[in-house]
């Protein structure tokens, strides 16, 4: 597939490359599985001498076999054998000393399983040979709990010793905007539409749309919603190493709010679970959920709403997952039929994100939010706030425009007026139309 998006990333990786050659480099990169990590660091740093390897769950004297035996074919290193990961780690950074090189380590966090004590002992070896080596050490892994903590929690060892940290998150609106008029050079806003609501830019799903031709509402859903589909399991797959036995409280509270129950009382009450530890630890933890108040709410407020990060979830959990007993017999008709039963409401609630994440991207603003009053009244579904210039947009986001009423707007929107006297207010209305605006 052509390598989309991703050029500061990609620049930033090859000068911490040239840095490297005169001093010693440990770069984090995390983000959500399937996001393109690998494929990032292949395309940025491929070509500038690169000992790539993945950290699979296997045994230690194995993984140092397979590891010792990349270096020899990369780097024309003979080691010799190793049955411990700490000794082999040690020889390798002292091979820097004498050249320079790029390691990877994909699915660092791994290593937990392998061998715990080698991140207190990689530590050691580390910090006694970092000044004199010359090493570009890229460490990358998807499982955001166990990364955290690996390097963001002060008593670990590896607290504190990585050099640069990036974050790799989804395409952003222009890329998917490009890849569909690509292959798709007629699309419709609800074709790209569509695809926002089931890859939510993620680099994976975007590949498998393209693999399979789908670039159209009708064939995006086929894709998504067929025998055999990549996606059918994916949620499962993504999430169970993350939560572990936990897994069924974690899958019901967020099917819950993925259904438009995102208050934890309402989520109490559909899922029989007290959900206060639970959608903490989806929150901090796992980074799966955000959790949102309503415009001008102070930080104490309990007019509080959660919501699922990622796209793709939202659909797996809304649909697939809360009739995963159609998909378990093969019935993929019935669940079609339901997602497009349900196509407008939830789709228009993908668009209200879609264009959130539009002014957002604008980099115009510093607050993109929405706005309701207790009791679920006067709903505005876009709130974009300059606060250095004292402008705010305001507004109302329908699938058909002539369900858009501007004055009805203003109307709702009294009290953010009232108590920003003197800003610049400006009212939209935004419906599939807009999405390339």
């Amino acid at each position: 597939m052509k390598f989309y998006d991703r050029e500061i990333e990609t620049h930033t990786l090859r000068e911490i490359e040239i840095t490297s050659r005169e001093f010693s480099q440990m770069t984090v990169i995390t983000g959500r599985r399937r996001i393109g990590k690998t494929t990032l660091i292949k395309h940025a740093l491929a070509e500038r001498g690169m000992v790539y390897f993945f950290v699979a769950r296997k045994s230690e004297a194995m993984l140092c076999r397979e590891l010792a035996e990349t270096l020899r074919e990369e780097l024309g290193e003979e080691l010799g054998e190793f049955s411990s990961m700490t000794r082999l780690f040690a020889t390798i950074m002292r091979i820097a000393k004498r050249r320079h090189f790029t390691l990877v380590f994909d699915e660092f966090q791994n290593f937990k399983y392998v061998n715990e004590s080698f991140f207190s002992d990689m530590q050691n070896i580390w910090d006694s040979n970092k000044d004199e080596a010359r090493i570009n050490l890229v460490i990358c892994g998807s499982l955001y709990s166990m990364m955290t903590k690996i390097f963001d929690d002060r008593k670990e060892p590896l607290y504190g010793r990585a050099t640069s940290r990036m974050r790799l998150r989804e395409f952003p609106l222009r890329t998917l905007r490009e890849i569909m008029a690509e292959h798709n050079p007629d699309y419709s806003a609800d074709d790209l539409l569509a695809m926002y609501m089931v890859t939510g830019g993620v680099a994976k799903y975007v590949e498998q749309l393209i693999v399979n031709k789908a670039f159209t509402k009708d064939a995006i859903l086929k894709c998504v919603l067929s025998y055999g589909s990549y996606f059918i399991d994916e949620g499962k797959e993504l999430l169970s190493d993350e939560f572990g036995k936990d897994y069924g409280n974690y899958f019901s509270i967020m099917s819950a709010i993925a259904s438009g129950e995102n208050e934890r009382g309402a989520i109490k009450s559909a899922t029989g679970i007290d959900a206060g530890g639970f959608l903490e630890r989806l929150e901090k933890t796992y980074d799966l959920l955000y959790r949102y108040r309503p415009y001008l709410a102070t930080e104490n407020s309990q007019n509080v709403k959660y919501g699922i990060r990622d796209n793709f979830l939202n659909f797996w959990f809304r649909f697939i997952f809360k009739y995963r007993s159609a998909v378990e017999i093969g019935n993929l008709e019935y669940v079609r039929a339901k997602v497009l039963a349900d196509y407008d409401t939830f789709s228009g609630w993908i668009l209200e994100r879609y264009f959130r994440q539009l002014y957002r991207e604008t980099g115009l603003y510093n607050i993109v939010t929405n706005y309701w009053e207790k009791g679920g009244r006067n709903e505005i579904d876009l709130v974009a706030v300059n606060e250095a210039d004292k402008e705010i947009v305001i507004g109302e986001t329908k699938r058909n425009p002539s369900r858009i009423d501007l004055r009805l707007l203003e109307e709702k929107s009294k009290n953010i007026v009232e108590k920003r006297k003197g800003w610049k207010v400006s009212y939209v209305g935004l419906s599939l139309g807009d999405m390339n605006a």
